[in-house]
């Protein structure tokens, strides 16, 4: 690696600014190794650096690991990134592990092609050399790296003279492909495509016809093939599934728990159920309680091909009109699902509760259950509110209220987020979409899976066992001060010198009594979280305000509870009896792999864990899009969720979707956009638009292949559009109308915009 010569002796520990200076400058990837070279440091020095960049990625100024520092806000100086527009000739790439909050969008590169290198089209991956130039980024392609989609999925247009193009379900991509061989695909078609020709003959080759876009369950294929999600288990893995379902179930070596009313409170809807619970007075104000779950382990064992596509799935991923299940539905929908009066294999949690909510014993053993019966929320607590829940059910809300007051005085992060709900009609096509309700039966479940999930993370420390822990760990020093910034511009104080708890955050939200700044309040809180993730070393988890923490409670939609479940299984001694069956491993417990890539194994499955929820949340906007087409032209309450220079994005009050308002539909005055504030600000009018504000908005356009909404003041000229598949192409915009119709205005001073041709006479 090549690296720019500087002759100068350094004496001592740099300084943060040198460390800056280098890492801007350096040629490749920049860690404490090459920083401690280029300085010259030697034995105390390298520990005093390895203390210094600790003190300053807790600042904010750089972010990354040991081996890679890169300047925070910035760009890894070799990194991957893909290819998602091709401007005038020009391509335009993003980080591909971009994952900031939804505030700050990835940045956008300009990628300086090499003469002799073939073309990049819109999806390319490459590894690149990145340098800041000026206020931007630029891109020079080491080289391209192979698809991870295998295909483009897109809508077949035919323009007038009969050119077939392939528009993007994907509202990322601005760019229409060129179609050379459409099959049998007709105009207004779904369909997978492939890269054929290159350079100034490149373009797509149809290889599959999905169908009609718009039709049922149409929403949710998009998704699984833009995020690249397996759905199609192979013949070996049914195979392997089925002989696992066949294995008996010892009671040699398991507890029976039969004669216990044990009741599974879930979804009306639910496809599977991971999770059952019951307790009863301990006589001392306190409960004996149980929560049993799935003994996915028993069937699902390391080494085999089940285990290996398990892993590589990560999770099980929920729409609205299907789920595409971790394990095949053999397993994960009969054998393991915990169904109402049938004998099922299960891993017991014992707990102790005492009289203030405290856990004070646990225990872990394999047992066999018989689940007296599955509940929906809504009749769970129907039946506790009207007085018939009988004494199951009535021990159960009790037990909670201590384990309630136990969580109070902890005081977690209290984000009162709404989470849509879309119901199908028996043709899978939209009945209603509506926010879910919030029940007390919802957080009796919460509290007793968190009380479980505790356990077993302190338990498997206790035997000296890895642990799968779920981490969140608490908001970095750049995104408090961010906080504080915006605290400041609504007239609210963030002492950073104080120690920042999920509880400060709590009392000043609950000091807001207006519903439109609550919400703005909430919508910063947010946007200062980290994101959780799992790992096999202990960091805490900040939101729930817990020391160690580990998910256990649902094996059959997620890995890292599989891997919790083996590791109880060595250190309680829970092994079963060799399997009679030859294809199905013997033991359940965690193998030497799975020990040794630990690290791997929870890096892997958080990132699975990431797509499932962007491919969940991009297929409601879809639905929300596709329930909104036939309204466009209404006015919607709505709240505002972003700001940036290019115009504000704002959410329809209680039913979600996110939409653009441009800020060349605002007026004819100049805007101001203040970065601190999250808001624009007009120069004349001192008008404001920043998040959290409510205000009423038109819909202008609503488009179902892509989620993407559009909004436009009430006052506004037209009538918006219902975005729909069209047989030809997309009229081609210039950069300028691309960007926004924004520049920087002629006083020169940031955010200072002005709208091309609305100029004031």
């Amino acid at each position: 690696m090549q690296r720019k010569q500087n002759t100068r002796k350094f004496e001592g520990l740099p300084s943060k600014d040198q460390i800056l200076e280098f890492i801007k400058n350096a040629d490749g990837p920049t860690g404490k190794r090459e920083i401690s070279k280029h300085f010259r440091l030697k034995g105390q020095e390298k520990i005093a650096l390895k203390a210094r960049l600790k003190d300053m990625a807790e600042e904010g100024l750089i972010d990354g690991k040991k081996t890679a520092f890169h300047r925070m806000g910035g760009v890894p100086k070799v990194t991957v990134l893909r290819v998602v527009e091709i401007d005038e000739g020009e391509p335009i790439a993003i980080p591909e592990s971009w994952q900031p909050d939804d505030a700050t969008p990835p940045p956008r590169l300009r990628v300086i092609e090499k003469k002799k290198q073939a073309a990049l089209r819109v999806g390319d991956r490459i590894l690149a050399r990145t340098e800041e130039r000026g206020k931007g980024f630029l891109a020079h392609p080491m080289k391209k790296l192979p698809s991870e989609e295998g295909a483009m999925l897109g809508v077949v247009e035919i323009d007038k003279s009969g050119q077939a193009w392939l528009a993007p379900v994907d509202k990322k991509i601005r760019t229409s492909a060129k179609i050379s061989d459409r099959g049998q695909a007709e105009a207004g078609q779904l369909v997978l495509a492939e890269p054929a020709g290159r350079g100034r003959n490149a373009s797509v080759k149809v290889t599959e016809v999905l169908g009609d876009p718009l039709a049922p369950k149409s929403y949710s294929l998009i998704a699984i093939h833009k995020y690249g999600i397996p759905n199609h288990f192979s013949d070996e893995v049914l195979q392997e599934a089925e002989a696992a379902a066949k294995l008996s179930l010892s009671e040699e070596k398991r507890e029976d728990l039969r004669h216990l009313p044990i009741v599974a409170i879930d979804p009306a809807d639910a496809r599977d159920h991971d999770d059952a619970i019951w307790a009863e007075p301990d006589g001392k104000g306190g409960f004996n309680a149980l929560v049993a779950i799935a003994d996915v382990s028993f069937y699902v064992r390391p080494g085999s091909k089940l285990d290996r596509e398990a892993r590589r799935r990560g999770n099980s991923v929920y729409f609205p009109d299907r789920v595409v299940p971790m394990l095949p539905e053999v397993l994960s929908a009969d054998v393991c699902s915990l169904r109402a009066d049938e004998d099922r294999a299960a891993m017991a949690c014992h707990l102790s509760i005492d009289k203030h909510g405290q856990i004070t014993g646990w225990r872990f053993t394999r047992a066999l259950v018989r689940i007296a019966e599955v509940i929906p929320y809504e009749q769970a607590q129907a039946r506790v509110d009207d007085g018939t829940a009988g004494d199951n059910l009535q021990h159960l809300w009790d037990a909670w209220k201590l384990l309630a007051k136990a969580r109070a005085d902890r005081d977690p992060l209290d984000l009162d987020l709404p989470e849509r709900r879309v119901v199908l009609d028996d043709e899978g096509k939209i009945a209603e979409i509506a926010v879910r309700e919030r029940l007390d039966a919802h957080r009796v479940v919460e509290d007793f899976m968190i009380a479980a999930n505790v356990a077993a993370a302190k338990a498997l420390e206790s035997k000296t066992q890895p642990v799968v822990y779920r981490v969140h760990e608490p908001p970095t020093r750049e995104k408090l001060i961010a906080l504080r910034e915006y605290f400041d511009s609504i007239g609210k104080k963030l002492a950073l010198g104080q120690v920042i708890t999920p509880g400060l955050f709590n009392r000043m939200m609950k000091d807001v009594t207006d519903a439109g700044e609550k919400a703005l309040v909430m919508e910063a809180v947010l946007r200062s979280q980290t994101q959780a993730y799992y790992g096999p070393a202990n960091a805490g988890h900040f939101g729930l305000s817990l020391g160690s923490y580990a998910h256990f409670t649902s094996p059959i939609r997620r890995y890292s509870d599989l891997l919790v479940h083996r590791a109880l299984v060595d250190g309680f001694g829970l092994e079963q009896p060799k399997p009679n069956i030859k294809s199905v491993p013997a033991s359940s417990g965690l193998s030497d792999q799975d020990r040794s890539d630990l690290g791997k194994i929870t890096d892997a499955i958080s990132i699975t864990e990431r797509r499932a929820m962007e491919a969940e949340r991009d297929t409601i906007d879809r639905y929300v899009a596709a329930w909104l087409s036939a309204r466009v032209g209404e006015v919607f309450p709505c709240r505002i969720t972003g700001v940036q220079k290019f115009g504000f994005f704002a959410t329809i009050v209680g039913l979600g979707g996110d939409g653009l308002v441009p800020i060349s539909t605002l007026g004819r005055e100049y805007f101001r956009y203040n970065e601190g504030a999250h808001a624009l600000i007009g120069e004349d009018s001192g008008q404001t638009y920043t998040v959290g504000d409510r205000l009423e908005l038109r819909l202008g356009e609503a488009n179902p292949l892509t989620g993407a909404l559009k909004f436009e003041l009430p006052d506004s000229a037209g009538g918006g559009k219902s975005v729909e598949p069209r047989g030809r192409r997309p009229e081609k915009r210039s950069r300028r109308d691309r960007q926004g119709k924004h520049s920087v205005g002629k006083r020169g001073r940031p955010g200072n915009i002005r709208h091309q041709g609305r100029r004031k006479k």
